[in-house]
């Protein structure tokens, strides 16, 4: 057989595979998606809540800019106003802090759904490899990609960057004889506009980003023709053992099977090919019960015990063939069948009958 190293891996991977890999932690994942959901997210939630925000600010600079006028301007009563200042600040920003993080960890959640493993910080042996950290320092194909993605982001951010503000600019002639407020509000709007455009254009970026790691997570998971084989073993169990316990089956099955025989009230046979050992007791059984059933020397085994232990046995060709075919052992007739094995167990009846009268006799 050749080496299993050298086979093509041309599988896709298996779902118990995919379920190992999501164990360790490998699954599809795109640092480029996250990049411009918090991005967007961010731009949109401050845009939203920028003048809220900057008269909360302002409030607060003005009431500890008062607060320093009364106040010995000494280093602790500095540190002391800036610690205020911030946490202010912060409980002010806290909010839009809190937002950001949800959008980012919605954004990994709907790539791969909700994952919590520690396998990647496991440490690895291979890891402290001195060969393998020397490689990666070389131009491989991943650290050549990354590169040119981060050139194409600059370059992208740039040219938005670049056509908005020469927009921008020749705007402003307008805006000299406008007043402060009007003034913010075109920068602030201006400000928008260039990082809608940056977070639109990430995120058209981070789509096709997505779409190639998916592509080439999908073939760096791929599994030989062997190893496909092999898990089919370890979920179904070797062939061999699997059919040496359904021979066993087979086998106490037919045994407990010709101990029932004994038990029948007749064997109905083809004469040849089929032989089908019924039971019927009128006050536990609804209708008669198929104890046993054969075919060719099965059923000439049938016979031999049925002759063994004196049980009349019926040379029936079209019933034989019906009830091997379509009553399994341990089953009751269908009501189809019932009249022909009713005259069958009556017959039996009757000669049982006469035998006694004959024996009183």
């Amino acid at each position: 057989m050749a080496d299993q190293s050298f086979e093509e891996r041309t599988e896709p991977a298996t779902p118990k595979r995919q379920h190992e890999l999501r164990r360790d932690g490998r699954v599809v994942k795109s640092a480029e998606v996250t990049s411009a959901a918090v991005l967007l997210g961010g731009t949109l939630i401050l845009y939203m809540l920028t003048t809220q925000l900057v008269g909360q600010l302002s409030s607060v600079m003005k009431e500890y800019l008062s607060l320093s006028f009364g106040t010995d301007m000494n280093e602790a009563n500095v540190i002391k106003l800036a610690g205020a200042v911030v946490y202010r600040s912060l409980i002010i920003l806290g909010p839009i802090i809190l937002v950001i993080m949800a959008v980012g960890i919605l954004s990994n959640i709907a790539q791969f759904g909700f994952l919590f493993t520690m396998k990647p910080l496991t440490p690895k042996a291979s890891a402290l490899n001195p060969l393998k950290g020397v490689k990666k320092l070389g131009f491989s194909q991943q650290a050549m990609t990354e590169l040119a993605k981060s050139v194409f982001k600059i370059i992208l951010v740039g040219s938005i960057g670049y056509l908005t503000l020469s927009k921008l600019l020749q705007r402003s002639i307008e805006l000299v004889d406008s007043t402060p407020s009007d003034i913010l509000a075109s920068m602030g709007s201006g400000a928008f506009s260039i990082g809608i455009q940056i977070s639109s254009a990430f995120a058209v970026l981070a789509l096709i980003d997505y779409y190639v790691q998916r592509r080439k997570f999908q073939h760096d998971t791929r599994m030989t023709k062997q190893e496909v084989k092999e898990e089919h073993k370890q979920d179904e169990g070797d062939p061999k053992i699997k059919g040496r316990i359904r021979g066993e089956m087979i086998k106490r099955h037919r045994i407990r099977m010709m101990a029932n025989v004994p038990k029948a009230d007749v064997v109905v046979t083809n004469p040849t090919h089929f032989a089908i050992a019924l039971k019927y007791d009128a006050t536990t059984m609804a209708a008669p019960k198929v104890l046993a059933k054969g075919k060719d020397l099965i059923a000439q085994k049938i016979k031999q015990v049925a002759i063994e232990h004196n049980i009349p046995i019926v040379e029936d060709k079209p019933l034989a063939q019906l009830l091997y075919k379509t009553v399994d052992v341990d089953e009751e007739i269908p009501p189809d069948l019932f009249k022909a094995v009713a005259q069958i167990l009556a017959y039996i009846y009757q000669m049982k009958k006469l035998k006694r009268g004959y024996g009183s006799n």
